[in-house]
C-alpha cells in the first residue's frame, strides 16, 4: 500500500466552535472532518508549510506557523484498505472571524465540542483523531493507529505528555477502541 503524509488542521472561531468540511470528495467523502492536505513533497514542503498552505487555501485564513500548535502525529495503518497515512495534526491559536465560502472539497459549518459526536464523521476521527484532541489538544502525543478493515480500530500510544494529577494517560480511550502498549511515563 502507499504511504500518504498529511496535515489536519483544528481551527476554531472566537466562541470556541470547531470549524468542519462536509467532504465532497474522497477519502472521508459525506463526513465531516478538520480541513488538511497532502504534503506537497516534491518541494519538500514542511508539516507547517503544508497547514499554512492548507488553511489558506481551503479557508482564506492567513496563519503563520507560530499560529499552530503540532499536538499530534500520528500513523494509520491500513487506512480504508487503501493506504498507510502519517499525519500531523495541528491546533490554530489564531479564530477563524467567519464562515468560509464552500470550495470545491465541500462545504463548512461551525460546530460546539458536545456537537462533534453526533456528526456523520470518519470512523478513525471518532475512535481516535478527536478522543486525541481532546486530551493533547495543548500537549503532544505520538500515536499509531490499525485500521485494517474488518477490525477494531486499535490504537498505541508512542509518546505522549504525561499525565496531569488524577489523570490516566489514556483517558483519551473511546468504548470500541482498543489500545495496546505501555502508557507514557
Amino acid at each position: 500500500m502507499p504511504y500518504r503524509i498529511a496535515v489536519l488542521v483544528f481551527l476554531e472561531n472566537a466562541a470556541g466552535e470547531h470549524l468542519l468540511l462536509h467532504r465532497a470528495k474522497e477519502p472521508n467523502k459525506g463526513a465531516w472532518s478538520p480541513i488538511g492536505g497532502k504534503l506537497e513533497m516534491d518541494t519538500g514542503e514542511s508539516p507547517f508549510e503544508c497547514a499554512v498552505r492548507e488553511a489558506r487555501e481551503e479557508t482564506g485564513l492567513a496563519v503563520a506557523t507560530g499560529d499552530l500548535h503540532l499536538f499530534a502525529v500520528i500513523a494509520e495503518r491500513a487506512y480504508e484498505g487503501q493506504s498507510h497515512w502519517l499525519m500531523f495534526l495541528f491546533r490554530c491559536k489564531r479564530p477563524i472571524a467567519a464562515l468560509p465560502p464552500d470550495i470545491s472539497e465541500g462545504r463548512f459549518g461551525f460546530f460546539p465540542r458536545t456537537a462533534v459526536d453526533a456528526l456523520s464523521l470518519p470512523e478513525t476521527d471518532r475512535s481516535a483523531l478527536w478522543p486525541v484532541y481532546d486530551r493533547y489538544r495543548d500537549g503532544f502525543v505520538a500515536l499509531r493507529a490499525d485500521c485494517t478493515p474488518g477490525r477494531p480500530v486499535r490504537v498505541v500510544v508512542e509518546q505522549g505528555d504525561p499525565p496531569g494529577p488524577g489523570q490516566n494517560p489514556l483517558d483519551f480511550r473511546p468504548s470500541g477502541t482498543k489500545l495496546t502498549g505501555s502508557p507514557p511515563p
